[in-house]
């Protein structure tokens, strides 16, 4: 089993979700967890449940971030939301909220966080990427556009940190039971012009091999891995946890 006793580990939207998920499973291996998110009930319900600590913040606030430091060993980028819209209706603040928020706010986070992991020699990060990292759907052209980006931040970060102990890799899920897309049933009913109850089979499962949903704690049992000591080797990669979706 992975032990992650002595290690500081930051989860953002680590509050529902994937995050909680990751949270209580790192918290399980021994890590003190900082659960970030902008849900300041939430974050500190969990932080309770775990013997944490909860950061109430505003990620897409990018500039409070930009003169910020971080001393953790473990940092999970995770936090994002998703809108579903025709790019010639998207608007234009909302694909800069979402590029902030699963881009840039990942990038000071990292940077944040790199001087630390170097000074002791071991950093793990980990982002929370998804299979539109790696392929696209229609009506999601920012978040599609984030997660290719953070997919290339991710490499970069693997690159500079590798000889100084520091890893960086993505997990790409397909879509994961989480709030994140329970709200999107609706809007892609609405653009594809079926029933709600029709969304999972025609539209969100049709690529998948596999067809249901990845679990929240499928997804932290892979985060776990990662931040351990025998993933140490393992830098600059993607892993797909997507059924089947990206062999094609």
């Amino acid at each position: 089993m992975t032990d992650l006793r002595g290690r500081r580990a930051l989860v953002t939207g680590g509050a529902s979700g994937i995050g909680a998920a990751c949270a209580r499973e790192f918290a399980t291996a021994g890590a003190h967890v900082t659960v970030a998110d902008i849900d300041r009930e939430a974050a500190e319900a969990l932080a309770a449940e775990i013997d944490g600590t909860a950061w109430h913040v505003d990620l897409a606030d990018v500039g409070a971030l930009s003169e910020m430091r971080l001393d953790v060993d473990i940092l999970v980028n995770n936090a994002g939301v998703q809108h579903v819209s025709p790019i010639e209706d998207f608007d234009a603040e909302r694909f800069s909220f979402i590029l902030r928020l699963m881009l840039e706010a990942p990038f000071l986070l990292i940077r944040a966080a790199l001087p630390a992991m170097y000074e002791r020699g071991f950093g793990r990060v980990i982002n929370v990427s998804s299979v539109h990292g790696l392929r696209a759907s229609a009506y999601k052209s920012a978040y599609v556009a984030a997660k290719h980006g953070l997919e290339g931040l991710s490499k970069v970060t693997a690159l500079e940190g590798g000889s100084r102990g520091v890893t960086s890799n993505c997990i790409d899920p397909g879509y994961v039971r989480t709030p994140l897309v329970e709200k999107q049933i609706a809007d892609q009913a609405r653009l594809h012009g079926i029933p709600e109850s029709e969304v999972l089979e025609n539209v969100m499962l049709t690529e998948a091999a596999i067809k249901r949903l990845v679990e929240p704690e499928e997804v932290a049992s892979l985060a776990l891995w990662l931040a351990g000591d025998t993933a140490g080797m393992v830098t600059g990669a993607g892993y797909t946890m997507d059924g089947g979706w990206s062999a094609r």
